[in-house]
């Protein structure tokens, strides 16, 4: 795990900026750092040693100088492939993962990345050709952002490296802001900053003189709706689903170091530690967080799993006050604004690995968006199953059932929970169904936009973007995987591999690893028919036939319970912090141009007077802080609301 910048072009002073980029990165790879500069190309890398520590320095070249890589990441399969290399006469100089790549690299040119199981974002510079190829890995676990000035690609893991480049400014991207307060995250290749890009997950770009190509290598599909399922037997499915989920965590014990695993004490990271720590030599491992607020701590869970598997057990707690202390951080390395607070307590949790010792850390993520996990899975269940009977009393009040978490909406009128949920006028044949009151709701924050904004984004619809992007088989599959494609092509990559995940482990030189994310398994998971997923409002199924065998019972039959930390109230009250008061003001609001000040001040108010406040004023007040945050950490000052892309 790393991170790298570079360039392809005619620049001057190239030593001085890959200094410059690397040092601004240098948090994702504290071990050593590295640069290569050849005539229009250069490559800098900050380096995390966890494979081949002695010989896997980076730049790392061929033994002709044909080929320079640059790499973030682990590729989990690296001895397989480095064998069946040995077996066609091919040799090593090192242990790396990095070499196995250059060698596939120079048998099969950029197809290579098609056999590469891993988490990874790279750039080859190929000197025979003349091109720089740059790729991410399928997920999009890994970031790579890029922009061009005067004829010169830049591109880096970070955006803070793409800052140094002399003429690159940081701009709010009005279009993006619009796609976080209404999808979670910008759209890719969108990003908060205008005129910079990420490359998108599974996506290669070749850049030669004068020209750059960028196509997918990978693409996730599902089985048309009407084909019957070629997986009809339960138990052999979760046979097959448990080798491959063991194999999947084996590779990712890989390592030259120790590693450990989170544990929030739901489904997903017990079983992955569980199927871990029968593979370490050593004691796992685990590290949790804690809230002092009973609605969002699981602490009691975490100990029953980390007692029965007999685990070396770390701790953290995080109360209202510590997001708050943090969150200018969490911004920082965040990149982009956001309307959860959810990714401070990871910020913090990574730091409690780092204490431990570990660099190397697996966890759960991926498994709600693979196997249906989400409240949205049953929510659009439930709202198509009211909505062949409009009429009917009965049938809204199953969502009660989905949210026992949520107090408030345990109180409502079965006419309010059924024109919350739109089950009486939602179009069962839209696209988005699923995730309309979800957008709608988030969406609802933008009340607090400025006049100016408002001008700016007039005619621009997020969500009917994002159906543009959605691929042209997507209204035969079945309803459970059109929504299942959109968690976990957009909002996965988007927000919770990049906001919650690799940028929050990475500020403190930690790596993730996700086997539910391999892609063995996502690719059998889209396979399986949706009721071995959903089953009834049961979700997870098939992954709770495979859990029971590893698991305590209290773990393994829980319900799924969101991650979720304090919101709004974590930044107001007596101990309100200066910079949040700064931040939110009538004189900063007005500068930044973004929002309107008195709407912001009534809202500020309202969260300092406890005034109930729903998801709308959580979203609101957290998206218009970390905007705020945003601007102050990236612009150097508060700007004006810019003009559409």
């Amino acid at each position: 795990m790393c991170g790298f910048g570079g360039y392809f072009g005619s620049i001057r002073d190239a030593e001085a900026l890959l200094t410059h980029m690397v040092a601004a990165i240098a948090h994702r790879g504290p071990d050593e750092q590295g640069k290569f500069v050849a005539p229009d190309a250069g490559l800098g890398h900050a380096r995390l040693s966890v494979i081949g520590i002695g010989d896997g320095q980076q730049p790392m070249s061929d033994e002709a100088g044909n080929l320079t890589i640059a790499f973030n990441g682990e590729i989990f399969n690296y001895i397989e492939l480095r064998e069946g290399l040995i077996a066609k006469g091919r040799h090593f100089r090192t242990s790396s993962d990095t070499e196995v790549i250059l060698q596939l690299y120079e048998e099969m040119g950029e197809d290579c990345l098609s056999l590469l199981n891993g988490d990874f974002a790279l750039a080859i510079w190929d000197n025979r050709q003349r091109r720089m190829v740059l790729a991410r890995d399928r997920m999009g676990v890994r970031p790579l952002f890029y922009t061009s000035k005067d004829g010169v690609l830049y591109f880096a893991s970070e955006i803070k490296a793409l800052l140094k480049v002399p003429g690159v400014s940081a701009e709010i991207d009005p279009i993006a802001l619009d796609q976080i307060f209404t999808l979670w995250a910008p759209i890719a290749p969108r990003t908060a900053f205008r005129n910079i890009q990420e490359l998108e997950p599974a996506s290669v770009m070749i850049a030669t003189q004068g020209q750059v190509t960028v196509r997918r290598y990978w693409h996730l599909d599902y089985p048309h709706r009407d084909e019957p399922s070629k997986i009809t037997n339960e138990d052999h499915a979760a046979e097959e689903l448990q080798a491959l989920l063991t194999d999947a965590v084996r590779l990712r014990m890989r390592a030259d170091v120790p590693v450990g695993s989170y544990l929030s004490g739901g489904l997903d990271s017990s079983l992955v530690s569980a199927l871990a720590a029968g593979m370490t030599p050593r004691r796992l491992e685990t590290f949790s967080v804690t809230f002092d607020s009973a609605e969002h701590d699981e602490s009691a869970f975490q100990t029953e799993m980390a007692s029965a598997l007999g685990t070396r057990h770390h701790a953290i707690e995080c109360g209202a006050r510590d997001i708050a202390s943090v969150f200018p951080e969490v911004i920082r390395f965040a990149e982009r604004p956001i309307i959860r607070t959810a990714p401070a307590p990871l910020y913090k949790l990574s730091a409690l690995v780092r204490q431990a010792g570990l660099k190397v850390v697996l966890t759960g993520e991926g498994a709600d968006e693979v196997f249906a996990g989400y409240d949205v899975f049953k929510e659009a269940r439930v709202r198509r199953f009211c909505g062949r009977q409009p009429t009917s009393r009965m049938r809204p009040q199953l969502f009660r059932r989905l949210y026992p978490y949520l107090p408030g909406l345990q109180q409502q009128s079965v006419e309010y929970l059924a024109a919350f949920f739109g089950t009486s006028n939602a179009a069962l044949d839209d696209p988005l169904f699923s995730h309309r009151p979800r957008f709608k709701t988030t969406a609802a924050a933008k009340i607090f936009f400025s006049g100016d904004l408002r001008a700016t984004l007039k005619g621009y619809d997020a969500a009917e973007e994002l159906t543009s992007r959605l691929p042209e088989a997507f209204s035969l599959w079945h309803p459970l995987h059109q929504a299942q494609y959109l968690e976990t092509r957009f909002l996965l990559p988007g927000y919770i591999l990049s906001s919650q995940g690799d940028r929050m482990a990475m500020a403190h030189g930690i790596e993730g690893r996700f086997p539910f994310l391999d892609h063995r398994v996502v690719e059998f998971a889209a396979r399986l028919p949706p009721e071995m997923k959903l089953k009834g409002l049961m979700e997870k199924h098939i992954l709770r036939k495979v859990a029971r065998h590893h698991l305590p019972a209290a773990i393994g039959k829980r319900t799924k319970q969101p991650y979720r930390a304090p919101e709004a109230r974590s930044f107001v009250g007596a101990e309100e912090l200066d910079y949040v008061r700064d931040c939110l003001g009538e004189a900063s609001i007005t500068a930044g141009g973004l929002f309107n000040a008195k709407a912001v001040a009534k809202l500020h108010e309202k969260c300092r007077m406890e005034t109930a406040t729903g998801f709308r004023d959580n979203a609101a007040f957290v998206g218009i802080l970390s905007t705020q945050l945003w601007q102050k950490n990236f612009a150097g000052q508060a700007v004006g609301a810019a003009r559409a892309a």
